[in-house]
């Protein structure tokens, strides 16, 4: 019998249904356990508790609520192995880094804390005499937060750490793939000075999701997800015009110039596409390379590609893990079967293999056209297409032909060929010679498809407030 609660007002209640949600171990396929899938009436239950503490939540003092904060970050940092040891069973995750995970997640609970003294208004001349204009930024409400499976512990903290400082309250949807350590998170959320229902957290099907979501009380849904996931968001938003914040597929391209530092490039490259079997939305998803170091850079990232083994990293934390589920193995597989039918070479990897676990081996395809199907749609798996371009302005063309923008990377030692892509390079994020890893202090936002709003720093905080005008004759 499952010991798993979902949390609502400050404690973990006992199921109202008999509904359960099963989580598997994707590096084995055992099943780790079961979670309740709420029902309706619970989630109702979740976003109106959520809803009063907001009415005291919203009144403190900023400063108020970054102690409450700072607390919350403290529990989490003390339960980071537990969280860690949770989130490496459910993700394939090595345990050290599903708790560095859970280490990070602190950290960005405590940036946003000093927000605190920084949230600020506007005073603006008016054209009337003897008045003045104030814009002021205030709460929004309830959030709903839709946490992806990838790096659950840390988008999830990414989401609420901004929306609580705001003076929101959140009612948080974990991945059915990774939800028992949202689970450990809430234990830290107990453990905190956090006023009961300013977090609350729930496992549910899609159904009960969207009761949630179109709640009259929730004023913003924030997403990290699939494009496909993102236009059911905005249709959930139509119900009470709440604000949507959504960073959705990515593509990232990444141009070799002919002066890069070939070495550095391809190391990290394969890095990028490798670290959690390539299940990063700003992982390298596509790589043009100048014709004339064409063939050395191939040559160099099939030889480290290859390098890379993969395996169970709860028994060795080198290896690369495996991918959410059987379904993403089967539909990236088929990719890649579908881009050697249309001419990609296939230079390493590209097979099932056997055994349990859903691995998939790192695969480096070349030869690779921008009309493939591996170009242009999100791959979200180990698998590398390259291809070569005559000049810059080809390699830009190429990198924003896309229906995504949400990162990319330009390896070169020549600064105004850097200026010339950070200039024209259609994405929310460029890497110069390295490749993205999202610092929380800047703004991860996408353009195109990827996207609306974005998270992190100053402007994903204010993602969550909304302004007041106060016009004020005297």
């Amino acid at each position: 019998m499952s010991t798993q609660r979902n949390f609502v007002n400050g404690q973990f209640v006992e199921p109202a249904g008999t509904a359960r949600i099963a989580v598997y171990n994707p590096a084995t396929e055992a099943l780790i356990d079961h979670v309740p899938a709420a029902t309706s009436s619970e989630a109702v239950e979740a976003v109106e508790a959520a809803a009063a503490a907001q009415k005291l939540w919203g009144k403190l003092t900023s400063i108020e609520r970054a102690e409450h904060l700072r607390s919350f970050a403290s529990a989490l940092e003390a339960r980071a192995e537990d969280i860690g040891q949770a989130l490496a069973a459910e993700s394939g995750k090595s345990v050290a880094d599903a708790s560095n995970e859970a280490r990070y997640a602190a950290q960005i609970t405590r940036y946003h804390a000093e927000w605190a003294r920084r949230i600020e208004g506007e005073i603006i001349p008016s054209d009337t005499p003897d008045e003045n204009l104030f814009l002021q930024r205030e709460p929004i409400g309830v959030v709903a937060c839709l946490i992806p499976f990838n790096y659950p512990v840390y988008t999830l903290l990414r989401k609420i750490a901004p929306a609580l400082i705001a003076g929101n309250t959140v009612v948080v949807r974990p991945s059915n793939n990774t939800p028992i350590s949202a689970f450990e998170i809430a234990r830290a959320v107990q453990q905190s000075s956090l006023p009961a229902g300013v977090v609350n957290i729930l496992t549910m099907d899609h159904d009960t999701a969207a009761n949630v979501c179109t709640h009259k009380a929730v004023g913003l849904i924030t997403l990290t997800g699939s494009v496909n996931a993102g236009r059911i968001v905005l249709d959930y938003c139509k119900a009470n015009i709440a604000k949507p914040s959504l960073e959705l597929g990515g593509k990232t391209p990444a141009i070799i110039e002919a002066d890069a530092d070939l070495e550095q490039a391809a190391s990290a490259i394969v890095a990028s596409k490798t670290t959690h079997c390539g299940q990063l939305c700003t992982a390298v998803e596509r790589v043009y390379v100048h014709e004339s170091v064409h063939d050395r850079f191939l040559a160099l990232l099939k030889e480290k590609i290859s390098a890379v083994q993969f395996g169970d990293r709860a028994t060795d934390a080198s290896l690369m893990g495996p991918l959410v589920n059987a379904s993403s193995r089967r539909n990236i597989h088929a990719m890649v079967e579908r881009a050697v039918a249309d001419g990609a070479v296939l230079e390493t990897g590209g097979v099932i293999p056997e055994g349990p676990g859903h691995f998939y081996p790192p695969t480096l395809l070349s030869g690779c056209r921008q009309d493939m199907e591996i170009i242009q749609e999100e791959i979200f798996g180990p698998v590398l297409p390259v291809l070569k371009y005559r000049d810059i302005d080809e390699a830009l063309a190429m990198a924003n032909d896309h229906q995504f923008g949400l990162s990319s990377v330009l390896y070169t030692e020549n600064y105004r060929t850097a200026m010339k892509v950070a200039n024209a390079i259609e994405s929310g994020e460029l890497y110069v010679n390295r490749t993205p890893a999202d610092p929380y202090q800047g703004f991860h936002a996408g353009w195109k498809r990827s996207g609306l709003g974005g998270d992190d720093g100053k402007h994903g905080m204010l993602e969550f407030t909304q302004t007041r005008l106060v016009v004020m004759k005297y």
